[in-house]
């Protein structure tokens, strides 16, 4: 189960106590029918909201399950100059990607774009580090391209008879 089905169980569990509080309370009848409709408009809205939010950018500031992951991979990044960066991070511990927005930054956003060449160009991807730490003052850069992956070992003849091929010339004696 997601969290947002779990997060509106709990809304739903909560509204159904306010309005059995209210039905039970000793007040007038159109007071326990104005609590009653109020909730169940809160109801509507409340999952409207919820729903709205799954197609929207998560802003990073405002992750804390996940604060504390050192990695991420950048699927897909967006640059609106003067408005945000948004990103589709490939999180290691979850199934899923997920979208965030950074406050953007110049020097930021350069740092992307220079990242996601590099990566379209070698062929490799785009790395973040720290991915949702507010500001990183190490010097090193946030997004990167990782090094091309070792190519395998080619195997070694194993007296199987599959030796490299080696070229001789007719005049070279065997």
């Amino acid at each position: 189960m997601t969290l947002v089905p779990l997060s509106y169980s709990a809304m739903v569990a909560l509204a159904a106590a306010i309005a059995a509080l209210a039905l039970w309370a000793r007040v007038r009848r159109s007071l326990k029918i104005a609590v009653l409709s109020l909730t169940a408009v809160w109801l509507v809205v409340a999952y409207v909201s919820l729903s709205e939010l799954l197609s929207r950018p998560k802003p990073v500031d405002l992750e804390f399950v996940r604060a504390s992951v050192a990695e991420a991979e950048v699927l897909a990044g967006r640059i609106v100059e003067d408005e945000a960066i948004y990103l589709w991070l490939d999180l290691d511990e979850l199934r899923e990607p997920r979208a965030y927005r950074l406050p953007f930054d110049r020097d930021t956003a350069e740092e992307l774009r220079k990242a996601l060449e590099a990566g379209a160009r070698d062929g490799v991807g785009v790395r973040m580090r720290l991915p949702f730490e507010p500001s990183l003052d190490d010097g090193e850069p946030r997004f990167y391209a990782p090094p091309q992956p070792k190519l395998p070992m080619k195997p070694d003849d194993d007296g199987g008879g599959r030796a490299p091929f080696r070229f001789k010339s007719p005049g070279q004696p065997a």
